[in-house]
C-alpha cells in the first residue's frame, strides 16, 4: 500500500463537499437534493465510478463548477467518492439534504478551506482514509474572539 496526499483544487471563495456513495445513482440523486433543497442554487458535482468502465460521471447546474468537479474527482480517483462544489451557497444549506440520499455513505467534510486527501493506493485501487481541513488550531477563543464570531454569524444572517 502506498500513501499519497491530493490537495483539493479550488479558488478560494468556492465551498465543496467531499463524500463516498456506493452506487452510479447518486449523480443523479445529489443534483436532486441539491435543487429541490435550494432552487436555483449553482454548483457542479462529480462521482468517481468504482466498476465496470470507472468513469467520472458528473452533473451540475454550472459549467464552470462541472468542469471543477471532474478535474478533481479525477485527481482522486478513489473508489465511489463524490465532490460536490458551491457557488455563493454554504455547505450547510443542502448538507443534511445530500446526508439523506440513500447512496451516501459518508461525508468526509464540507469547506471553503485549502484541504489535502489523504488517500491510500493498492493493486486493487484507491480510497480515501480522511482529510486535512484547513490549518492546526492556534489556540482556544478569547471573549473578542466570542464577539466575533457571534457578530459574524449575525452578519451573514446565521442567527438573529
Amino acid at each position: 500500500m502506498e500513501l499519497k496526499l491530493a490537495a483539493i483544487a479550488k479558488p478560494d471563495d468556492i465551498n465543496f463537499i467531499l463524500g463516498q456513495s456506493h452506487f452510479i445513482k447518486t449523480v443523479e440523486d445529489v443534483y436532486e437534493a441539491i435543487v429541490g433543497t435550494v432552487p436555483g442554487a449553482k454548483f457542479g458535482l462529480a462521482f468517481c465510478e468504482s466498476s465496470g468502465p470507472a468513469l467520472v460521471r458528473a452533473a451540475g447546474t454550472d459549467d464552470e463548477l462541472v468542469n471543477l468537479a471532474k478535474q478533481n474527482a479525477l485527481a482522486l480517483s478513489a473508489g465511489h467518492c463524490f465532490i460536490v462544489f458551491l457557488r455563493n451557497l454554504y455547505p450547510v444549506n443542502v448538507l443534511n439534504a445530500i446526508k439523506m440520499v440513500p447512496e451516501v455513505c459518508r461525508i468526509f467534510c464540507a469547506s471553503a478551506n485549502p484541504v489535502q486527501v489523504i488517500l491510500a493506493e493498492t493493486e486493487q485501487g484507491r480510497g480515501i482514509l480522511g482529510v486535512i481541513d484547513g490549518m492546526k488550531t492556534k489556540g482556544i477563543e478569547g471573549e473578542e474572539d466570542i464577539a466575533w464570531r457571534k457578530g459574524f454569524l449575525r452578519k451573514i444572517g446565521y442567527k438573529l
